[in-house]
């Protein structure tokens, strides 16, 4: 079994034991592989978001969160592919590392064969892309953290004529659009609203204050006359 699929298989071995713990000898055993390997791959899963919690001494083991996974999935390889391409283009997005997260849990619940059969038309998948040009740098993820739990930013921004400022914003909405991402806030500086490009940050540090509530649609009301804002549609 390779590495993927032990990873794939420990998910659901913990899933159907739930709440027992099974201890790493145990899954050790069950997947022919070293206690050390177990502990490893524990810990590349926990990394990427998957709920399992340790616990030591007698008794203890590994658990995972039932009420943090998904169901069997009835996703088809097609479909989970299909989801896979579009995560994989979220890089430098807010939430990009959430993405990541999101596609494993959603392979990890689907049925094995379903799986595997995901996993095999994905290694079909290529992307062609200038030699030496990396991701993008990811949304800082305090700026995320800032959107999703409406806190006041300190923020260290440089403007495009190169001009360092430090200014306390009210973040209210990410916006994309061919050039890159934009966070749009209340700007306590300039007293009003200002679009600050992600890639322009240079540090960011969340404040314990509450930003007010203000309304996205308020925010863009200098967009060019030929640009329209569209909400991100969930369903």
């Amino acid at each position: 079994m390779n590495r993927t699929d032990r990873l794939y298989a420990l998910v659901e071995e913990l899933r159907a034991c739930a709440p027992r713990r099974l201890a790493a000898r145990e899954l050790a055993a069950r997947f022919e592989v070293s206690v050390r390997t177990i502990e490893r791959d524990i810990s590349a899963l926990q990394q990427a978001g998957v709920p399992i919690f340790a616990d030591v001494g007698r008794g203890g083991g590994y658990t995972l969160d039932k009420s943090r996974t998904l169901p069997p999935l009835n996703f088809t390889p097609a479909e989970a592919v299909a989801v896979a391409i579009t995560l994989s283009r979220a890089g430098g997005s807010p939430y990009s590392r959430s993405a990541r997260t999101a596609l494993h849990k959603i392979v990890a619940a689907m049925s094995a064969d379903d799986g595997a059969s995901a996993r095999e038309l994905a290694a079909r998948i290529r992307f062609l892309a200038p030699a030496g040009n990396d991701d993008p740098a990811s949304v800082p993820a305090v700026l995320e953290e800032a959107v999703l739990a409406r806190r006041v930013v300190r923020l260290t921004y440089v403007d495009r004529s190169g001009a360092e400022t430090e200014r306390d914003i009210e973040p209210v909405t990410f916006t994309a659009s061919g050039k890159g991402w934009y966070l749009t806030a209340w700007c306590r500086m300039r007293g009003g609203c200002r679009v600050f490009r992600t890639d322009r940050v240079r540090r960011a540090a969340l404040l314990e204050e509450t930003a007010p509530d203000r309304g996205a649609e308020a925010m863009h009301d200098d967009i060019p006359a030929d640009y329209v804002v569209r909400p991100l549609e969930f369903v």
